[in-house]
C-alpha cells in the first residue's frame, strides 16, 4: 500500500523550520535585520527632544511608535526581497520549479519566517522603547485588536511587494540595493525619521500616502499613543479606517504585482 504524500500545508511548515534554521545561522543576517531597526530607534530617539504641548508625550516616543510599524517592514519587505533574490540566484527557485513540491508550499514556508522575523522584531523594539523612551504597552482590548491587525496587513503587504520588487534584480546585491533604497527613502517621507509628520512638505506625503509605510507607523501610532497625539496626524486624526482600506488595498495589489513578475530564475 502506498503511503500518502504530505499535504501542501505540512510541507509549507517543514519549508519554514529549515528557513528560519538557516536564517538564524547566518549571523550577519541576524544582527542586520533586527538590529538596524533598534539603533535607528535608539539613536534618533534620543536626537529628538521635548515633549508634545497637553499631551505628556516625548518626542521620543511618537518616533518610537513609529519605528516598529519601520521594524516589520524591515523583516518582511526588505528581508523577503533579498531573500527570494538569493533563492534565484543560487538556483534554490529553479530546482523547486522542477520537483512535484507545490509552490506554495515555497511561501508558507517564507511566510512563516516572515511572521517570526516581525514579532521577534516587534518584542525588541518594544523593550527598547519601554526601557529607554518611557512608551507603555497598549491599553484595552480596542487597541490591543488594532495592534494585531495593522500588523498582520502590514507584513502581508510589505512581504508582498517585497517579492514583487525582487524581480527587478538579477542578484542578491542588486536586490539588497534596491530594497535599502525603498525602504530608507519611504521612511524619511512617511514620517518616520521626522516628527510630526506635519513638519514634513505636504506633497512629500501626498506621495508617502499611496504606500504601505506611512498607514503601518500611524496605525501603530495611534495604538501607543494617547489620542490627543491624533492632531499632530496630517488629517488631524488617526484615520484608522483608512488604514485598512490602504493596507487591504496594497496586499491584492501585491498579490496582483506578484502574479505579474514573479519568476522562478534569473533566465528571461
Amino acid at each position: 500500500m502506498t503511503a500518502a504524500l504530505p499535504g501542501t500545508f505540512t510541507i509549507g511548515l517543514a519549508r519554514g523550520s529549515a528557513e528560519l534554521r538557516e536564517f538564524f545561522r547566518t549571523k550577519e543576517a541576524v544582527v542586520f535585520t533586527f538590529a538596524l531597526p533598534a539603533v535607528l530607534m535608539v539613536l534618533l530617539g534620543s536626537i529628538f527632544g521635548g515633549n508634545y504641548d497637553s499631551t505628556g508625550v516625548t518626542a521620543g516616543q511618537v518616533f518610537a511608535a513609529g519605528m516598529i510599524g519601520s521594524g516589520i517592514v524591515s523583516t518582511s519587505f526588505v528581508s523577503m526581497g533579498n531573500q527570494i533574490a538569493l533563492d534565484r540566484e543560487d538556483g534554490t527557485l529553479k530546482r523547486l520549479h522542477g520537483t512535484p513540491i507545490p509552490a506554495t508550499a515555497y511561501f508558507v514556508g517564507k511566510i512563516i519566517l516572515v511572521a517570526v522575523t516581525s514579532v521577534a522584531e516587534v518584542v525588541l523594539l518594544l523593550l527598547v522603547a519601554m526601557l529607554l523612551f518611557g512608551l507603555k504597552l497598549p491599553s484595552g482590548a480596542a487597541n490591543w485588536f488594532t495592534f494585531f491587525w495593522v500588523f498582520v496587513l502590514g507584513i502581508a503587504s510589505s512581504a508582498l511587494l517585497g517579492i514583487a520588487i525582487s524581480a527587478l534584480a538579477r542578484s542578491v546585491t542588486g536586490a539588497t540595493a534596491i530594497m535599502q533604497l525603498v525602504y530608507l527613502t519611504l521612511q524619511f517621507i512617511s514620517g518616520v525619521f521626522v516628527t510630526p509628520i506635519t513638519t514634513l512638505p505636504h506633497v512629500m506625503v501626498q506621495v508617502a500616502s499611496f504606500f504601505p509605510v506611512k498607514w503601518i507607523c500611524q496605525g501603530f501610532r495611534s495604538v501607543f499613543l494617547p489620542d490627543s497625539m491624533a492632531a499632530y496626524e496630517m488629517a488631524g486624526q488617526w484615520e484608522l479606517g483608512k488604514v485598512a482600506l490602504v493596507l487591504g488595498a496594497w496586499v491584492v495589489a501585491g498579490l496582483l504585482l506578484c502574479r505579474l513578475t514573479f519568476r522562478w530564475s534569473n533566465n528571461r
